[in-house]
């Protein structure tokens, strides 16, 4: 990886796989737990997660092409939108009959964690230098 925009796609991929994943574990874990309820809520609180996720890294490969003041002002767009989502989903679930809160929760807990170890993962092995895009004049010849 090279550049800014190939770290965001990896972080994207990796949290594709990474709600799989927890929708088949945490899927059948809720079911095991509250039948169909629990089910039905893994899988939302994973969707939820993925979700946030997703709006994070695509706020941030649309933002990577603006200058400094730009690239603030979509970055924190995208951080009030997911907190608006967040609230008006919460309330709409909220006392939902096919809802179960732990198993909603803990899926939710799992799946923040997973894409924050994601996130953290493919910064680290990004080797994306201090000045990505830029490129040194030639060597002075003596």
């Amino acid at each position: 990886m090279n550049d800014a925009r190939s770290i965001f796609v990896q972080v994207l991929r990796y949290t594709a796989v990474l709600a799989l994943v927890i929708a088949v574990v945490g899927g059948g874990a809720g079911y095991l737990a509250a039948g169909t309820d629990g089910l039905y809520s893994a899988l939302l609180g994973t969707a939820l997660a993925v979700l946030f996720a997703g709006i994070t890294a695509a706020s941030m490969l649309v933002a990577i092409r603006f200058e400094l003041a730009a690239f603030f002002g979509i970055v924190m767009g995208a951080w009030l939108l997911k907190l608006v989502i967040f609230i008006v989903l919460l309330v709409l679930v909220r006392d939902q009959p096919f809802v179960n809160d732990v198993v909603l929760f803990l899926s939710l807990v799992v799946s923040i964690i997973g894409t924050l170890a994601i996130d953290a993962l493919v910064v680290v092995r990004g080797r994306l230098s201090h000045v990505s895009d830029a490129s040194l004049p030639p060597a002075p010849r003596d």
